[in-house]
């Protein structure tokens, strides 16, 4: 990966595809990391040349010392589309990633042709997603029983004992036991308690897709519809599954990047 220096740290990116292919920022979700998603990329590179970075306090890039906003994390995008000399491209953001696309795309509309937000929450007026920063600060064996009704309402115990997937998916959802690490997710989490992009909506000016899980318990659909009413030129779509949809239904990711791929 190369480094982007910041007035924080570094901030760690990867371009990934063709080059003459059509330009996509792809902006990951909450305590991911590129070395976590790069093996489920395989799709958009072979459609997009792909830009992904870690963000702040995440996988490769530094941890920053001080707490920071939403608004920084939205400096660090447009600053690493310049590094890169990226004049437009598209936007694919999803969860955490959904909310800071929404700051990014509402500072430079000019930049982003078009935008995909996936399980995310405007915050403010279009409501919010759940508290994370509150599920982190309860006892461990709390968390565990709270989050797979979080991620899909139907993760009941019965339900995952029963699915393959849903195994697989509370399986993956591992806690860091590096103490810096782990402040650069606390940090995360503290930033993303206080998004809110409800009254920038109307500055995106591009077509955008929201994408929502019909059972996603984290950002709901309803907060996915809110969305669409405050963006000039949105369109919804709908898929089986709660947060992690993507993996659930088997026609969203080709839904999205067809989206991203028109002119």
């Amino acid at each position: 990966m190369k480094t982007l220096s910041r007035p924080w740290g570094d901030l760690a990116y990867l371009l990934m595809g063709d080059p003459l292919a059509p330009r996509l920022m792809y902006l990951n979700g909450s305590g991911s990391t590129v070395a976590e998603i790069e093996p489920l990329l395989g799709p958009w590179v072979e459609r997009f040349h792909v830009l992904v970075f870690d963000h702040r306090g995440m996988g490769e890039s530094d941890v920053p010392s001080d707490e920071y906003s939403m608004s920084d994390l939205a400096d660090d995008v447009i600053a690493l589309l310049d590094a890169v000399d990226w004049k437009t491209c598209r936007v694919f953001g999803i969860s955490f990633g959904g909310m800071v696309a929404q700051h990014v795309a509402a500072r430079i509309p000019d930049r982003v042709e078009k935008l995909v937000l996936a399980c995310t929450s405007s915050g403010g007026a279009g409501g919010s997603s759940y508290p994370l920063h509150e599920l982190s600060a309860l006892p461990a064996d709390e968390q565990a029983r709270r989050l797979p009704l979080i991620l899909d309402t139907r993760f009941t115990p019965e339900f995952v004992a029963s699915d393959q997937l849903a195994q697989l998916i509370l399986g993956a959802r591992l806690r860091t036991s590096d103490p810096i690490r782990a402040r650069g997710a606390r940090l995360q989490l503290l930033a993303r308690r206080d998004h809110d992009a409800w009254s920038a909506l109307p500055s995106i000016a591009c077509p955008v897709l929201v994408a929502a899980g019909s059972t996603d318990g984290l950002a709901p659909p309803a907060n996915s519809l809110r969305l669409v009413e405050s963006l000039a030129r949105a369109e919804y779509r709908e898929f089986a599954g709660g947060h992690p949809f993507m993996w659930q239904d088997p026609s969203a990711i080709p839904v999205m990047i067809d989206f991203l791929a028109r002119p």
